[in-house]
C-alpha cells in the first residue's frame, strides 16, 4: 500500500484510463458520467436508511421552534417584522438548512482514524468527490419529507404563504447552492485536522456555536445591534443561512457584497484545504498507512 501511495504523494495521479485513450468528446462527458454514477449509487445507499432520514430532517427543524417564540414577541412588540414575515423567514431558514447540512468532517475523520482512507488514495477519483456527491445524493432523499413538513407549515400558517418572484427564485436558488458548497469547503478544511488529531469534530462543535448565533438561524440579522450585524457580515456565517433565506423571501440584502464575500471565504478555505491536504498526506503515510 505504501508503494502505491508514493506516486500520489509526489503529485502524480495514475489512472487506469490514460487521457490519450479518450477522444475529446469522451473526455468532456467523463466527469458528468462519474458524477451521475456517484449520485445514483449514493442515492440508492441513502434510501436504505429512510427511517434515519426522518430524524435527520426533523433535527433540522430547529428554526421552526424559534418561529413560535418570535411570533409571540411580534404580537406584543414592534420588532419591525410582522408574524407573517417571521413565519416566511423561518420557513426559508428551514429550507436552507435542509439543503446545506454537511457532515463531511465525521466521515473523513472516521476514514483517517480507521485507516479506510488508504485504499481510496489508490483510486483514480479523489476521495473528496465521493464525499461531495454523497451529500448531493442525500439532498434528493430529503425532498419528500421536506414537502410534507412544508405542507404542514402552510396549514398552520396560511397567512405566511407567498409566491417568490423570478428574481428571488433565481438568486435564492443560486446562493443556496453556493452556501452548500461554501459550508462543505469550510468543514472539509476542518476535517484535514484529522491527520494530526483524533477528534477533529471537536473543532466543528466549537465552530457551530458561532454558526448558530451569527448565521441568522435564531433570528434575522436585521434585529441584531448594528455593530454585531456589521461584524457578522464580514464572516462566512450569514452567507450560510441568512443571505440565501433573505433572497428567497425578498428581504433587502447587498447581493454583490454577499457574492463577493462568499467567493473570498471559499477561496480562503480552498487554499488552506490544499495546503493541509498535502501536509496531511505526508504525515498520514509517515504513520504507516
Amino acid at each position: 500500500v505504501g508503494i502505491g501511495i508514493l506516486p500520489i504523494l509526489r503529485g502524480v495521479t495514475h489512472s487506469p484510463f490514460p487521457i490519450s485513450h479518450f477522444p475529446n468528446s469522451q473526455l468532456l462527458r467523463r466527469p458528468f458520467h462519474i458524477a451521475r454514477t456517484l449520485i445514483s449509487v449514493y442515492y440508492a445507499y441513502m434510501l436504505e436508511y429512510r427511517a434515519e432520514l426522518i430524524f435527520w430532517v426533523l433535527s433540522g427543524s430547529f428554526p421552526l421552534i424559534f418561529l413560535g417564540l418570535w411570533n409571540q414577541a411580534a404580537q406584543s412588540n414592534n420588532l419591525g417584522f410582522t408574524p407573517a414575515e417571521f413565519a416566511r423567514y423561518f420557513l426559508a431558514v428551514f429550507l436552507v438548512r435542509q439543503f446545506t447540512v454537511v457532515w463531511v468532517i465525521w466521515d473523513f475523520e472516521k476514514e483517517v482514524v480507521q485507516g479506510k482512507l488508504s485504499p481510496l488514495l489508490l483510486q483514480p477519483i479523489a476521495p473528496v468527490w465521493r464525499l461531495f456527491f454523497g451529500h448531493v445524493a442525500e439532498r434528493f432523499t430529503r425532498v419528500p419529507f421536506i414537502v410534507l413538513l412544508v405542507g404542514l407549515f402552510c396549514m398552520l400558517y396560511p397567512e405566511a404563504i407567498w409566491i417568490p418572484t423570478p428574481y428571488a427564485c433565481f438568486w435564492g436558488s443560486l446562493t443556496l447552492m453556493l452556501s452548500f458548497c461554501l459550508r462543505f469547503a469550510i468543514q472539509y478544511t476542518f476535517a484535514m485536522l484529522a491527520f494530526w488529531v483524533e477528534r477533529a469534530t471537536a473543532i466543528q462543535q466549537f465552530w457551530f456555536l458561532f454558526y448558530t448565533f451569527l448565521s441568522g438561524m435564531i433570528a434575522p440579522l436585521a434585529l441584531f445591534p448594528e455593530a454585531v450585524r456589521e461584524f457578522a457580515l464580514w464572516t462566512p456565517f450569514p452567507y450560510l443561512i441568512y443571505f440565501p433565506a433573505s433572497l428567497l423571501i425578498g428581504l433587502p440584502v447587498d447581493l454583490r457584497r454577499g457574492l463577493l464575500t462568499m467567493f473570498i471565504w471559499g477561496a480562503i478555505a480552498f487554499v488552506i484545504n490544499r495546503l493541509l491536504w498535502k501536509a496531511g498526506l505526508k504525515h498520514y503515510s509517515g504513520m504507516g498507512a
